[in-house]
């Protein structure tokens, strides 16, 4: 099975809730600016991604989508 998340980097405020909750620890902070101003969240490690959708869940900006 192929899974992997989408971040939305404009939508998203880095507020970080998506990392902690990933059982894989596949979320990091990137070095990046957003338009505004905000470092977004990444994926790393994408092919260990089972799509379970708990950083989905958590997102309060619904910045991030789960495919499988």
């Amino acid at each position: 099975m192929v899974a992997k998340i989408v971040i939305d980097e404009e939508r998203c405020k880095g507020c970080g809730l998506c990392i902690p909750v990933c059982p894989k620890n596949l979320i990091a902070m990137s070095d990046r600016l957003n338009n505004k101003g905000y470092h977004p969240v990444e994926q790393v490690g994408e092919e260990e991604c089972t799509a379970c959708g708990l950083c989905y869940l958590i997102c309060p900006d619904v910045a991030i989508e789960v495919w499988k």
